[in-house]
């Protein structure tokens, strides 16, 4: 086991706990996707982890030896950890080159401008090795971070919501080099977001915080399948809930039905449309069952009544 988190607890207020009892189990080479709102503990858990606060009670061990935290630390942050938080503390003055080269030897330089080619390839910033931070956007900002934490491989990688100020396209590409490249070089990742769709292909593992508390965790497949409860099943995209009564009123297997997971039958439910949209790969149909507004996704559009198919 590469990081246990034991019976953790931590407040910022005596009277109000964050934390109580959290218990957490990172693997080598594993990916965990850490998700909840805004305000449910993601960033806090990952400065616990990287030693950045204290906490009052509870352990966190990597490789099997106690981690103190500022207590123990003249300098806060484990040296076998690697944490970029959503302020990216780049050098000002120093160009793109110099922050991603900047814990990386200088006694080969050849092998040094590779490696650093090498991540700015990975990040999407090959064209910006010249530039200084405060001509970057927030997003270019940011994957220098990421790429400035791969320099030198850390055993662990901790990732504070890398992905929220990129746009779509950018999204998409540096998804798929970054976890291609956490997964070649054998790294542990812990990644927060609130956005679990960002993560969902590549995680090994989705934990769930809400308020606090580790309501689930389990892998992508089981996660999607049988979210916890609603707050769950919402960090995993547009969803229809029902409620217990709806769920048997309509004769239901479950409460959660994602959009693509209801069906245009020729018989079943019946619905009226309010509206079909076009969303490029699909359309996009507000429906009406009973009073009940659902959203149901189809290939082409529809009008009027139909059948649904659960």
């Amino acid at each position: 086991m590469l990081l246990e988190v034991k019976n953790l607890y931590f407040n910022y207020q005596a009277d109000k706990p964050l934390f109580q009892n959290l218990n957490l189990n990172v693997d080598k080479g594993q990916i965990i996707a850490l998700a909840g709102e805004s305000g449910c503990g993601k960033s806090t858990l990952l400065s616990l982890i990287y030693g950045l606060m204290d906490w009052q009670s509870g352990d966190i061990l990597f490789e099997g030896e106690k981690l103190f935290g500022p207590k123990g630390n003249l300098v806060p942050g484990e040296s076998q950890m690697k944490f970029v938080a959503q302020n990216y503390d780049l050098m000002p003055y120093g160009t793109v080159y110099d922050n991603v080269g900047k814990y990386i030897s200088n006694i080969n330089l050849k092998s040094k401008k590779e490696k650093v080619e090498e991540l700015l390839d990975v990040v999407g910033l090959t064209d910006f090795a010249k530039v200084l931070p405060k001509n970057l956007s927030g997003g270019q900002q940011q994957r220098v971070a990421i790429a400035r934490a791969l320099a030198i491989l850390p055993k662990m990688l901790l990732l504070d919501e890398p992905f929220s100020n990129l746009d779509f396209s950018r999204k998409f590409e540096l998804r798929d080099k970054l976890f291609n490249y956490v997964k070649d070089n054998y790294l542990s990742l812990v990644i927060s977001t609130h956005d679990l769709e960002e993560v969902l292909p590549w995680a090994d593992k989705i934990v769930v915080l809400q308020n606090g508390r580790l309501i689930q965790n389990d892998s992508p497949k089981e996660t999607y399948e049988n979210p916890y409860n609603d707050y769950v099943a919402k960090l995993l995209g547009e969803v229809n809930i029902f409620s217990e009564d709806e769920k048997m009123h309509f004769g239901l297997p479950k409460k959660h039905y994602f959009p693509h997971q209801i069906k245009i039958a020729e018989n079943g439910v019946e619905a009226s449309v309010l509206e079909s949209l076009f969303a490029g790969s699909h359309y996009r149909n507000k429906l009406l069952i009973d009073g009940k507004s659902i959203i149901v996704y189809s290939e082409y559009r529809v009008s009027g009544q139909l059948f649904l198919e659960f």
